[in-house]
């Protein structure tokens, strides 16, 4: 039997050929062991020999792993599984094996034709049974409920794999690894052809086998290698858009970039390299060519007038920036630029009120850092001006944090343009940190740094991202709203060696306090639900919740109006506000 067939995500096998047990890697979760081992029950009880009544014993053991484990995906236990279907078929003879197969093989939800007789009359005989339907010349399928075109285009990796053989998904397509838009897909093959599927056409592109390089991917299907890709997109066409075969120049300039970002120059270099020697193979030196410019203007090495797309030419400015971290942003900006925000007044206006706010706002704010000080250890520091000994720079963390938040003069400057906003970044930070010189206070981070699984921006993209990320501050006009934002970009970035969280949240309440809006504090007990949020942006691309917990803050912190210390303690302490965010406590906001 060599019939081949195809699950979801693999390539077609033959289960019963010894050959193709020792490679194939069949995982289709709904073949069984229970199901081989009642269909050895159906055996004449006169030929269930000595091996049959050990083959029963094997599948009950694997059914014990089934059992015990939902989903059975590993390679080695399929191939046990086709290694039994053999010896039954070996030993037993069994006139309904070809029964067992086909059951087996429905289970795939594509089924290819083949020139071979016998595995024709078997297809016929399925599609007379109702097995199987036909949904496109030489591809049926055991799907009977989806349309033809939604079956093909989830499988057409596959399709071509199996039908095409030694074909190579090329030029855009080689990127994307899926019809474009305008279900279009790209093969280089031994012919220039445009044939339509059910809900793809694939467009053959007469052209070089594999060369060196290029990877298998599906069945016999090869897919471009990445210095290849980069070639063929150059190449001249007269088509646009998703039609297109190339990928439009400014696309190319950014996939080149993100190589220079994550590998850097000497990553960037290899594919130039890589590029010229396969161009030599595929006769593209034109191509080569307008590759090579490219590279070249995103080194620097060359004018960059030739660059289309926006982060190419801020590279070549001198001023690149992270683009996905662009992207985030703008989402952000986005979802709060079409939101209403209530305005909550300052109502701080005594000096003492403002002074008091200051003090919890910086305790807090280094609290939530893990610089953890008893509140009237924290307020002897601040009232005296005199560090704690045994902890010096924990002290002037505090301090500094005071000494900017306290200042309404200083926090009340206008972030008037990016490079305005860069310096009063940089010089607030310098005061932030000023006994932490390992920290390089006021200056850029120069090595990346990370939180947990997080990367921040590369710190060759800093000042780059805060200039392209300062536009969208610039756009908003409502004053939660912009303070909501850069905070973000700041936390985001993470442009500092250390002090970035501290040095946001004081971004914040500037803007709040700009626009005479009541600043926010972020008390210990809400500081999961703080970070939390921060880390569902950054993943998901989700506002609302960190928006919502921002607007929770500012709704608790506009009840903060105290001129003597004792009674703003008190009710910082009453609203759970100094507890532990694991413990069962909630911050209680009236």
């Amino acid at each position: 039997m060599t019939m081949q067939t195809s699950g979801h995500s693999h390539s077609g096998i033959n289960l019963l050929s010894d050959k193709n047990t020792s490679s194939a890697k069949f995982t289709h979760p709904h073949l069984s062991s229970h199901f081989l081992y009642n269909s050895i029950l159906e055996i004449n009880p006169t030929k269930q020999t000595y091996y049959g009544k050990i083959l029963q014993f094997v599948l009950v053991i694997l059914i014990i792993v089934e059992n015990n484990y939902k989903t059975i995906k590993h390679y080695l236990y399929w191939k046990i599984i086709a290694k039994i279907l053999l010896i039954l078929e070996n030993y037993y003879k069994l006139h309904y094996l070809n029964k067992l197969y086909w059951k087996t093989i429905t289970m795939s939800e594509l089924i290819f034709g083949s020139t071979d007789r016998k595995e024709n009359y078997k297809i016929s005989k399925m599609l007379k049974e109702k097995h199987i339907r036909k949904i496109s010349p030489r591809i049926y399928t055991t799907n009977m409920e989806e349309e033809p075109s939604t079956i093909i285009k989830r499988n057409i990796l596959e399709v071509l794999g199996n039908l095409y053989p030694g074909a190579v998904l090329s030029h855009r397509s080689a990127f994307e690894f899926k019809p474009t838009s305008a279900n279009q897909i790209f093969v280089t093959y031994s012919y220039t052809k445009k044939i339509k599927l059910p809900g793809v056409t694939i467009n053959f592109l007469e052209g070089k086998a594999p060369i060196k390089g290029d990877n298998k991917i599906f069945g016999e299907l090869y897919a471009s290698s990445k210095e290849r890709a980069f070639l063929e997109n150059m190449q001249i066409t007269k088509k646009t858009g998703p039609d297109s075969k190339t990928l439009g120049i400014p696309q190319i300039e950014e996939k080149l970039d993100d190589i220079l970002v994550t590998n850097g120059e000497d990553g960037l270099n290899s594919i130039r390299d890589k590029a010229k020697e396969a161009s030599q193979t595929l006769e593209m030196d034109k191509e080569f060519t307008s590759i090579n410019r490219i590279i070249s203007a995103l080194l620097t090495t060359k004018p960059s007038k030739i660059l289309k797309s926006d982060v190419a030419l801020s590279r070549a400015a001198g001023i690149p920036y992270d683009k996905n971290r662009i992207e985030l942003f703008e989402s952000l900006f986005t979802f709060l630029h079409n939101k209403v925000f209530k305005s909550i007044p300052e109502i701080n206006s005594s000096l003492n009120a403002f002074r008091n706010f200051a003090f919890f706002e910086a305790y807090f704010s280094n609290f939530i850092e893990g610089t953890v000080f008893e509140v009237e250890e924290a307020k002897e520091i601040i009232d005296s001006g005199i560090p704690l000994p045994a902890r010096s720079e924990d002290s002037h963390d505090v301090l500094g944090t005071y000494q900017i938040v306290s200042n309404k003069t200083e926090m009340e400057k206008p972030f008037s343009d990016a490079d305005t906003f860069l310096n009063i970044l940089q010089s607030w930070h310098k005061t932030l940190l000023f006994a932490r010189t390992n920290k390089n206070p006021g200056q850029f981070k120069e090595r990346n740094n990370r939180a947990g699984n997080t990367h921040f921006v590369d710190y060759k993209l800093v000042r780059g991202t805060l200039i392209r990320g300062f536009e969208y501050y610039n756009a908003l006009e409502n004053s939660f709203a912009r303070a909501a934002y850069i905070m973000f970009l700041v936390s985001e970035v993470h442009p500092f060696d250390d002090g970035n969280g501290r040095i946001a949240r004081v971004m914040m309440n500037a803007e709040l306090l700009k626009s005479n809006q009541c600043k926010i504090i972020i008390p210990t007990v809400f500081r999961d639900d703080y970070l939390l949020t921060i880390k569902r942006l950054t993943n998901q691309k989700d506002p609302k919740q960190y928006v919502e917990m921002l607007t929770k803050a500012h709704q608790f912190s506009s009840h903060l109006n105290f001129d003597n210390y004792d009674e703003f303690y008190k009710y910082l302490k009453s609203h759970n506000a100094f507890n532990e965010p694991d413990s069962s406590k909630r911050l209680i906001i009236e």
